[in-house]
């Protein structure tokens, strides 16, 4: 199994940041490579594609909003792994300050563990970039 994970400090409060990334659909509100999600049975599986039209399907397995956290697996995807969980967070840091943390486990299924942790990492990397570029520009 492979492991990827980041974080990234954010000097805003953690139930702002949390209000932004917390709800299993808003990832097109922080992530630019994702411009849509559409969420079905009840909130608990959401429909996303990428830039390229490329069908994502991912399912929520777990959200604690007073630890401000969810955790989900990705049923169908454009990534050669299998058994994907992943699991993003908002742990505040002080009054004005926060840190998001994401992280997976996966199995890969045609690349090494290496090659598909980089990409991961690289996706959670710049997801994150792009969550904080996006919020110092709403803080200005």
């Amino acid at each position: 199994m492979a492991e990827a994970s980041t974080r990234i400090d954010i000097p805003q409060p953690a139930d702002q940041v949390w209000q932004l990334i917390g709800g299993f659909g808003s990832l097109p509100d922080w992530l630019p490579y994702i411009p849509k999600s559409e969420l079905s049975e009840g909130g608990r599986v959401r429909h996303l594609a990428n830039p390229n039209g490329e069908a994502i399907v991912e399912r929520l397995i777990a959200f604690d909003n007073a630890a401000r956290s969810y955790s989900y697996a990705i049923l169908k995807a454009p990534f050669p792994v299998k058994d994907y969980r992943s699991t993003l967070k908002v742990v505040e840091t002080g009054a004005t300050s926060s840190r998001v943390e994401w992280s997976g486990r996966f199995t890969p299924t045609t690349v090494s563990d290496q090659e598909i942790s980089k990409l991961f990492e690289g996706i959670y990397e710049d997801g994150l970039k792009a969550l904080a570029t996006g919020l110092a520009k709403k803080a200005k």
